[in-house]
């Protein structure tokens, strides 16, 4: 009887799980096992994906209020990615420096995703049915306006404007002076001295945790419910007299919000702010791993962001490294490609089966 028991529950597990998710956890896991034995090191590899899901895990956050109040997937995360953008560059400007540069930039970047987010939300609710179509057109045609934006708008400070003109931003800049590290290097542990080559962005995974503690704690609440209710069933959340139009609103403008922060976390760890047509970049991963993790177009939770972010940022760190010391070829960066865009693939024909 017991082992009858056993049998459901791990039946009922497999199930919950999924078995594509099985797979990628098994493949992830069969590099890792590889890795030393290609000549990688373990310790090495490990590093680099916590980093990378210490980088990543804020802008995956932020597709989850869109998820629960019915808007679909983010598509336009690159407006909350823009309003960080804006955050980070006239914090610099403005002359602020380490920490206090970074908690500037999140005070910046708020407005800017508020005015962001409550536009793209007003237009979200004129379009109910299309809204992922549309918000992919959002992220590319705000990011293609900023790229004159971001000539145009008189910057100042030597540090970030083109060296030999003085007049628009880099493309690309170091944040060395500034927040570059302000999280990761909090509690980090470091096992360097000890020669095992491990480092753990403590501050970073802190953080994220702090940010996803308030997002449940928030779905708990009065108005997340509602959130959740509008995005089950608008017509009986209308009939309980809940502004449907407003709680999608106020979903956007949340989304929007984690989006800037995200890419401020993504900044300070990777060191480097990339302008012009880098936030394109940052829509498919982010969508990509809050499927892979088993949420759907109307149903998604913090271990979905969690499980997903790890599953993507493991195999698009590990694979191209345990490949390219297998065949003795450097191709990591077409394997990248290739694999990044796989799980992309895979993640958006899932979409579709959530949303029978």
């Amino acid at each position: 009887m017991h082992e009858y028991a056993s049998a459901i529950a791990l039946r009922y597990w497999l199930k919950k799980m999924g078995y594509p998710r099985l797979i990628i956890a098994g493949f992830l896991l069969f590099l890792f096992i590889m890795a030393p034995i290609t000549g990688s090191d373990l310790s090495t590899q490990i590093t680099n994906v916590i980093n990378r899901f210490s980088w990543n895990a804020v802008l995956v956050l932020a597709m989850v209020p869109m998820i629960h109040s019915g808007c679909g997937l983010n598509f336009g995360i690159p407006l909350g990615v823009l309003a960080g953008l804006l955050g980070g560059t006239l914090a610099i400007e403005m002359g602020f420096t380490g920490s206090m540069s970074f908690l500037m930039a999140i005070v910046v970047s708020t407005p800017f995703a508020i005015l962001f987010g409550g536009g793209y939300g007003a237009l979200l609710n004129r379009i109910k049915g299309g809204e992922m179509m549309v918000a992919t057109y959002v992220g590319l045609s705000s990011v293609s306006f900023m790229c004159i934006m971001w000539l145009l708008i008189p910057y100042k400070n030597p540090s970030i404007v083109m060296a030999y003109t003085g007049v628009g931003l880099r493309n690309m800049f170091a944040l060395d002076s500034f927040y570059a590290g302000v999280l990761s290097k909090f509690l980090k542990i470091d096992l360097n001295p000890l020669g095992i080559n491990l480092v753990i962005p403590t501050g970073s995974i802190l953080f994220f945790a702090l940010l996803a503690f308030l997002m449940w704690a928030f779905l708990h609440t009065k108005t997340g419910t509602a959130m959740t209710a509008v995005g089950s069933n608008p017509t009986f959340a209308r009939a309980s007299g809940i502004n449907v139009d407003r709680i999608r609103v106020l979903s956007v403008i949340l989304s929007t919000w984690l989006g800037a922060v995200g890419v401020l976390v993504y900044q300070q760890g990777f060191g480097f702010v990339q302008l012009y047509t880098a936030p394109q970049n940052m829509t498919m991963p982010a969508v990509a791993a809050v499927l892979l993790g088993g949420a759907s177009v109307n149903k998604a939770s913090i271990s979905n962001v969690i499980i997903g972010t790890l599953l993507f940022q493991g195999l698009v760190t590990m694979t191209p490294t345990v490949i390219t010391a297998l065949i003795h070829t450097d191709v990591s960066e077409v394997i990248r490609i290739i694999v990044s865009n796989g799980m992309v693939v895979y993640a958006l024909t899932r979409k579709t089966e959530g949303a029978k």
